[in-house]
């Protein structure tokens, strides 16, 4: 079995091995930390203009940025991020508000990676309906408002990503509002799929399983890594890269023939009982 801090065959990602996204206008939120900033950069260095959306975590969204400069440098103009919470209408039009001051109302790609995942496990029968709208408007009411921002700015042939997870497809016993969440995500993209071809507009989710990010870290902590990594057919935790990856595919021209598809990112966890 290969744990992660073995794993030393995942060679880095160059600029020349990416698809060129050069040109392209970019957003991405919940770009401060894993996932998020893992794309972020990757849009970059492929060639993309990147701008990022995060909640609170401007020391995080800083250093985002910071990355984005050391790997594109000022070939694709100045990386920007904007603190504000997408669950509200307000926040939401903080958000675009300074999109349209960035790339002037335009947008090519938009990566919809924001979200909560709560570690401890809370059995449906204990869910407080308090606990259950928290997760809608973080996970789905979030979804809803930026990704209609982003269709109403998006330009013909543009990109939308939306993050899932493995728990919409196989269930997530002590999280059923977290995996209901992200089910509606999935069905949401296959709904905006078949209403956004016309504009040649895809639409597409990942589905990341376990990813060694700060959201999981505890889990990590509290819990055998091995045990979880044992459950993975490829043998090890997801990288935030190892996400980053598929979705700049996704929002490449090599994808743009799939629309309405969910793209499992979990080294085969979804294969096993």
């Amino acid at each position: 079995m290969v744990g992660c801090g073995a794993w030393s065959e995942v060679a880095d990602v160059t600029a020349a091995s990416l698809p060129g996204l050069e040109g392209r206008l970019a957003l991405v939120t919940g770009g401060s930390r894993g996932i998020g900033r893992a794309v972020a950069v990757l849009l970059a260095a492929a060639g993309a203009r990147v701008g990022i959306g995060c909640r609170r975590d401007t020391s995080g969204a800083e250093e985002t940025l910071r990355r984005i400069r050391e790997t594109a440098g000022d070939r694709c103009g100045e990386p920007w991020v904007e603190v504000a919470d997408i669950s509200t209408e307000d926040g939401v039009a903080s958000l675009f508000g300074r999109l349209d001051a960035e790339y002037g109302g335009s947008l090519d790609v938009f990566v919809g990676n924001a979200g909560m995942w709560n570690p401890d496990p809370r059995p449906f029968r204990e869910l407080a309906s308090v606990e259950w709208r928290d997760m809608m408007d973080a996970n789905l009411t979030s979804v809803y408002l930026t990704t209609r921002a982003a269709v109403m700015r998006m330009r013909d042939g543009g990109r939308i990503v939306l993050v899932s997870s493995t728990a919409a497809q196989r269930g997530e016993a002590g999280h059923s509002h977290y995996a209901a969440s992200k089910g509606a995500v999935q069905s949401l993209v296959k709904s905006l799929a078949v209403e956004l071809a016309g504009r040649r507009i895809t639409v597409n989710a990942v589905a990341p399983g376990w990813v060694d990010t700060d959201m999981t870290s505890q889990v990590f902590e509290a819990s055998a890594r091995q045990r979880i990594e044992e459950e993975i057919p490829l043998g090890r935790v997801a990288t935030a890269e190892d996400v980053a990856g598929p979705i700049v595919f996704l929002a490449s021209e090599l994808a743009r023939h799939i629309t309405g598809e969910v793209l499992n990112v979990n080294g085969g966890s979804v294969l096993c009982g």
